[in-house]
């Protein structure tokens, strides 16, 4: 269905996340009414919606219940088991489909559509016992990385593999759940591309953007990324591809390597908002969150242009070790953006909250959300 859903409607959202909070306050300011649904309460999202529905993924007695309630339902993130996704679809929109949600939500899946439809991957092999591993590595050679098939993110659920004398470790990591072992890629960088699709086919990409980890997290993402005009526009063509091969209605996040031979590989996908595009809250003509809510309901998809060279910095709760953060000296910097996400527990390797700047340039941005984040502990 192709009709536009108009503000005023309600807006369900499965997950009660940061992402969820960012979305509902776009969806707010669009004129939107907002319910959220998760086994939580005084959740980040909880506290910006109009309703906090509360109960179990697997309830369907209360999903089916809160989906009648709503115009449209979409997601904050893909952890939600595919049978919430079924349930809701009897009497709502659920966008994206659950088949999106089911695909991306699982590692193997997720790299075997990639594969079939010819984008560009690692290789990769299923690991369910000690024999697939060791077949694994004589296929695929060393070193490699092995994850979890579900369930991962932020580093979690996957284990670099060195050596021969490294299997019985790795394989005891996964504790018995399926593992997907992938080759190694050797890259120069990471990008991400995050892009929007409507029911009646409208596609919308922001710029590229370049991100660095620490630690397995999202440390700062920039935009334009350090690429070459091409590759860019090889990177949002991929992302195209895979939206309208998937049937993307709504938001999802493309994240690539670039190979020290300047490759475009694909790494993995997120059917929503993406960390590496928070920047996007102060730095392009929509966010990507208010652009979940256009494609979500069909309505047109808003500009994706960058005002100027842009950069963000997480938050984690490592910023919180020493007590309160000095926020007034990283906000003594007119320019930059503070954006909380109302945790009430900081801890070490969570994400609180993020800081956004734009520059002159790149360098200029970058450095000063970084100093910004510097002074909260000054």
């Amino acid at each position: 269905m192709n009709f536009p859903i108009l503000p005023g409607s309600t807006i369900g959202i499965l997950g009660s996340g940061q992402l969820g909070r960012m979305l509902a306050i776009a969806a707010r300011q669009l004129g939107y009414r907002v319910a959220v649904y998760s086994p939580d309460t005084d959740t980040p999202a909880g506290q910006v919606a109009d309703v906090e529905a509360v109960g179990d993924y697997l309830d369907e007695e209360r999903l089916a219940d809160f989906a009648q309630r709503v115009s449209v339902i979409t997601f904050e993130f893909e952890n939600v088991p595919s049978i919430a996704s079924e349930v809701a679809a009897r009497h709502t929109l659920v966008r994206p489909a659950g088949r999106v949600l089911h695909t991306t939500q699982e590692r193997l899946r997720e790299k075997t559509f990639l594969r079939d439809y010819g984008f560009p991957t690692t290789p990769f092999r299923e690991v369910k016992t000690h024999t697939d591993l060791h077949a694994a590595v004589r296929d695929l050679g060393l070193p490699a990385v092995l994850k979890t098939a579900s369930f991962g993110y932020d580093g979690k659920g996957q284990q670099k593999v060195y050596a021969q004398s490294d299997l019985a470790e790795v394989f005891a990591s996964l504790k018995g759940a399926t593992g997907i072992y992938e080759a190694f890629v050797d890259f120069e960088k990471e990008i991400s591309v995050v892009a929007a699709r409507t029911a009646d086919g409208q596609f919308a990409a922001f710029p590229v953007f370049e991100n660095r980890h620490a630690n397995h997290i999202l440390d700062v993402t920039f935009a334009p990324a350090a690429i070459g005009p091409h590759l860019a526009q090889e990177a949002v063509e991929l992302a195209r591809g895979i939206l309208e091969k998937l049937g993307v209605v709504g938001l999802l996040t493309v994240e690539l390597f670039v190979t020290k031979s300047g490759q475009l590989v694909v790494n993995e996908l997120a059917p929503r908002t993406h960390n590496s595009g928070h920047l996007t809250m102060d730095a392009c003509v929509t966010s990507q969150f208010e652009q979940q809510v256009r494609a979500v309901c069909c309505l047109p998809l808003g500009s994706t242009a960058l005002r100027a060279p842009a950069a963000m910095a997480n938050l984690l709760g490592d910023v919180w070790a020493k007590g309160e953060p000095n926020w007034a000296a990283a906000l003594a910097d007119p320019d930059v953006k503070l954006h909380l996400y109302g945790k009430a527990e900081p801890r070490v390797g969570r994400k609180m909250g993020h800081l956004n700047a734009c520059g002159l340039s790149v360098e200029a941005a970058i450095a000063r959300v970084t100093a910004a984040r510097e002074r909260l502990v000054s």
